[in-house]
C-alpha cells in the first residue's frame, strides 16, 4: 500500500476526519457572533501592536466539528469598534499581551414620539 501524506486517518481508525474551515464569516455574521451572549468574544493585543479577535467555538457532537479557537477577521472588527458598536471591557494584562473581553455596544432606546389623540373638552 503506497504512503501518503496528509491528515487522512488510518482504514482502522474509526474516528472521523475533522474538517477545517478556511472561510471567515461576512461582516453581519461577525456583529451577530460578537453579540450573542453565549459566545465570549476577546481581543488580544500583543506586545507589537497586532491584534487577534476569537471566540472559542465548543464541540457541536451533531456535525463533529468544534472545540476550537476561531479567529474573527481583525478588520471587520476594528471596524464595528471604530464605528462604536463594540466595546471593550477591562483589561487584562500579561507581559506579551493584554486581552479584553468584545461585547456589542447597548444602543439606547429610542424615544417615544408623541401620538396626536383627540383634545378633550372640559
Amino acid at each position: 500500500m503506497p504512503l501518503t501524506t496528509g491528515h487522512a486517518h488510518a482504514p482502522h481508525d474509526r474516528r472521523p476526519a475533522r474538517l477545517v474551515s478556511r472561510t471567515r464569516p461576512a461582516a453581519p455574521d461577525t456583529a451577530r457572533i460578537i453579540s450573542d451572549p453565549s459566545t465570549p468574544v476577546f481581543v488580544t493585543v500583543h506586545a507589537d501592536g497586532r491584534r487577534r479577535y476569537g471566540y472559542w467555538r465548543p464541540h457541536d457532537p451533531v456535525t463533529g466539528q468544534g472545540s476550537c479557537y476561531v479567529a474573527l477577521p481583525t478588520e471587520e472588527c476594528d471596524s464595528l469598534h471604530a464605528a462604536g458598536r463594540i466595546t471593550l471591557g477591562e483589561p487584562v494584562v500579561d507581559p506579551s499581551r493584554t486581552t479584553y473581553r468584545v461585547r456589542a455596544a447597548r444602543t439606547p432606546a429610542r424615544p417615544l414620539r408623541a401620538v396626536p389623540g383627540p383634545v378633550l373638552a372640559a
